[in-house]
């Protein structure tokens, strides 16, 4: 066939004729949202990154463009910020808005001390990124695959959103408020056909501890220490796993842990 594939041609097609997928990743520039960009990239899906580091934003962007060949949408925008999110997310050029996949990724710890002893600072941006920012973007997004009559929704919290630890408390409330707005969804979206799952991992070596320990590096390091730690091209596998079910298949809830870790604090370290 002139030395193209059959795959590149179908590929093609469904670029030039708006049949190509597309998947909409917040907090995609760094960790697993970096890495869910990559994966449902590597599977032809067009990608719409977000991100507040510009550079980071860009960097990434023209990765997944020269490695696989697809379209890729980046906006520089805080999701914390309603109004930013309703200008770059509420006014999608049309080629864009019919999304298949939101990942609602963007969220961070920040801190880690006794409630007597917390810094409000760090309760505000945990509350503001993790709940709000998830809010904000799934209210602007739902109703555009209830348009298009299909989508799927995928929720990142944490073992952390099922029970709680020391030193844990804003944390862990807003992990349990992902986990209980990803099962809300699901129920409201049920007569829309809108598939929901909420992705909740346990120990994975990213710059989740370091954003944590407002960049302690060494405080970041001996979290994993003696351990295997799960990898964001894990949780990417396995979001992309659940997305490629079948469209009557409904993965509701996933706990993904490294084999040396049973509970949030319960770990065996090499």
């Amino acid at each position: 066939m002139n030395g193209y594939s059959v795959s590149a041609i179908i590929s093609t097609f469904a670029k030039n004729y708006g049949m190509g997928k597309i998947a909409l990743v917040t907090g995609a520039t760094a960790g697993f949202g970096e890495a869910i960009a990559h994966e449902f990239a590597a599977n032809q899906y067009n990608i719409i990154i977000t991100g507040r580091r510009a550079d980071r934003l860009q960097k990434v962007k023209s990765e997944l463009e020269k490695q696989y060949k697809v379209e890729v949408l980046a906006l520089n925008f805080d999701v914390r910020k309603l109004d930013e999110v309703k200008k770059n997310l509420g006014s999608l050029p049309a080629n864009w808005q019919n999304i298949d996949v939101l990942v609602n990724n963007a969220g961070l710890a920040s801190g880690l001390s006794t409630i007597q002893d917390g810094d409000t600072e760090d309760w505000e941006k945990m509350i503001d990124t993790n709940v709000k920012g998830l809010l904000y973007v799934t209210r602007t997004i739902a109703p555009l695959m209830i348009k298009n009559k299909k989508g799927h929704i995928f929720n990142i919290g944490s073992v952390a959103g099922k029970e709680v630890y020391a030193k844990g408390n804003v944390y862990c409330a807003t992990k349990h408020a992902v986990d209980a707005l990803t099962k809300a969804t699901r129920i409201d979206l049920l007569e829309h056909g809108i598939r929901v799952t909420g992705i909740c991992p346990g120990m994975a070596e990213t710059e989740f501890s370091i954003v944590r320990y407002h960049g302690d590096t060494e405080k970041a390091g001996n979290v994993y220490k003696g351990i295997d730690a799960l990898t964001a091209k894990d949780i990417a596998e396995v979001i992309y796993f659940a997305a490629s079910r079948p469209a009557h298949v409904n993965i509701s809830d996933v706990v993904i842990t490294p084999t040396q870790q049973a509970t949030a604090t319960y770990v065996v370290r090499k």
